[in-house]
């Protein structure tokens, strides 16, 4: 299964009923990747926040990318996790996040060589050597993941596998629709009701001007 789940379900096909837990989104790919990406990049920025990093613009940087990535990244966790994105699903979500992860994988290689780059110059003490080679470890681990999301999110972009972003948000407009044209009281729905009469009707069926003529 490539991307998002597309067996999570609502108990109903509104979107404001979309309040429950998400518990096939943390068994797929993209699900088990943003959990590793928060706890990696907690990781990356908490070792660096632990060093004399304000001394040096470099990490001033890494500390930039880390943080704000991580944000996001958990923003996005909770978002699928508590199924809000029906609530906003003009979005095209899938898109929204295969650029993301696309952005984020550019920048945490920045961040990535940034800070394996000045490890050995800025570190005169072994603490800060060893917190910041850590960091760097884990900033490659981070970015690794980002690119494995990258591909994920452009396969359910394309709609290769399944989505929950995609299939859920359809499957409420689909169900939206059918509501409206079903409703007793509504005019398409009669209009829908009317033609579909019409179209069950057999073919040497007397219409009403034919049986006028007749008498």
């Amino acid at each position: 299964m490539a991307g998002l789940p597309g067996t999570a379900r609502t108990r109903s096909g509104s979107p404001d009923s979309a309040a429950a837990l998400d518990g096939a989104f943390l068994c797929s790919p993209l699900g088990g990747l943003m959990v590793a990406q928060a706890v990696l990049g907690l990781l990356v920025w908490a070792l660096i926040a632990d060093t004399t990093y304000y001394l040096h613009a470099a990490y001033s940087w890494v500390m930039f990318v880390s943080i704000f990535l991580w944000i996001v990244t958990v923003l996005f966790f909770m978002t699928y996790l508590l199924q809000l994105q029906l609530k906003f699903y003009v979005i095209p979500w899938p898109l929204v996040l295969m650029i993301f992860n696309a952005a984020a994988t550019i920048l945490y290689v920045t961040a990535f060589v940034t800070c394996a780059a000045a490890v050995q110059p800025t570190s005169w003490r072994q603490w800060d050597y060893n917190r910041r080679a850590a960091a760097s470890f884990f900033a490659c681990l981070t970015m690794i993941t980002y690119g494995v999301s990258t591909f994920f999110s452009f396969r359910a972009w394309k709609g290769f596998g399944s989505n929950a972003a995609t299939s859920q948000v359809t499957d409420h407009m689909s169900r939206s629709w059918a509501s409206l044209c079903w409703q007793p009281r509504s005019v398409l729905g009669c209009m829908d009701t009317a033609l579909w009469s019409l179209m069950m009707l057999p073919a040497d069926a007397p219409t009403a001007q034919t049986r006028w003529h007749r008498h």
